[in-house]
C-alpha cells in the first residue's frame, strides 16, 4: 500500500467514524461545547503519524507543508501544544482547530466513542472532566444509554482499524511528534516521486 493509500485509508476510517458518532450526537445530544479548546491545549495528547496522513497531505497540496515541518524540527515545539489549535484566550482553554476536516483520530474520537471497562464489561464513555462536570446529569443518562439502547463508537475498534492499515506506523507519540513524522513521510514521498 502506498502512503497516499494509507491516507485514504485513514480518510474512509474517519468516515466510518464520523457517521456512527454522527448517530450517536444526535440521539444521545452530547457533544463538545462550542469552542472548547480543553483537551486541544494539552502538550500530552497521544497521536500516531498514521492518523495525521490526511493533514500532511493536505498541508503539501496547500504548500505549507514545509514551513511546519521546519517548525516542528525542534524537540522543543514537539512538546507543545498542537502546532494546528488556534487558541482564543490566554489560557489556552478556548480556540478551534486549524484544519478541522483533516484533525486525527484522537481529535475525532474524544467525545465521541466509548471503551469497555475490563472488570465490568460495562461501556464508559470517553470524555473529558468540563462534560462530565458542566453537563453531569445527561452524562450520567448517556452512561446508562450505552450500555442499554443507545449504539455509539468503540474506539479500542478505531484504534484496531488504524493498527491494521499499518502497524508500524499507528505507535503514538505526543501529537506534535505525530504530525512531524506525517510531514516528515509525506515530504519525503514527494521528494521521491518527483525523482
Amino acid at each position: 500500500m502506498t502512503l497516499l493509500e494509507k491516507s485514504q485509508a485513514v480518510e474512509a476510517l474517519f468516515y466510518d467514524l464520523e457517521v456512527e458518532a454522527s448517530r450517536f450526537h444526535q440521539e444521545g445530544g452530547m457533544g463538545c461545547i462550542s469552542g472548547c479548546g480543553f483537551c486541544c491545549s494539552n502538550p500530552e495528547v497521544p497521536a500516531t503519524a498514521l492518523e495525521f496522513l490526511p493533514l500532511a497531505f493536505d498541508l503539501h497540496q496547500k504548500g505549507l507543508a514545509e514551513a511546519l515541518a521546519e517548525e516542528l524540527s525542534t524537540a522543543s515545539s514537539q512538546w507543545g501544544v498542537c502546532k494546528v489549535y488556534r487558541a482564543q484566550s490566554e489560557d489556552l482553554s478556548k480556540g478551534f482547530c486549524g484544519n478541522y476536516t483533516k484533525r486525527g483520530l484522537i481529535c475525532r474520537i474524544f467525545g465521541a466513542s466509548a471503551r469497555k471497562n475490563n472488570k465490568t464489561g460495562r461501556k464508559e464513555l470517553i470524555t473529558c472532566k468540563l462534560l462530565k462536570e458542566e453537563r453531569s446529569a445527561q452524562f450520567q443518562v448517556l452512561s446508562s444509554r450505552i450500555n442499554e439502547d443507545l449504539d455509539m463508537p468503540l474506539a479500542p475498534a478505531y484504534y484496531t482499524r488504524l493498527k491494521d492499515i499499518d502497524e508500524a506506523l499507528s505507535v503514538q507519540y505526543p501529537v506534535n511528534q505525530a504530525i512531524f513524522m506525517a510531514l516528515e513521510l509525506v515530504l519525503r514521498d514527494a521528494f521521491y516521486q518527483q525523482q
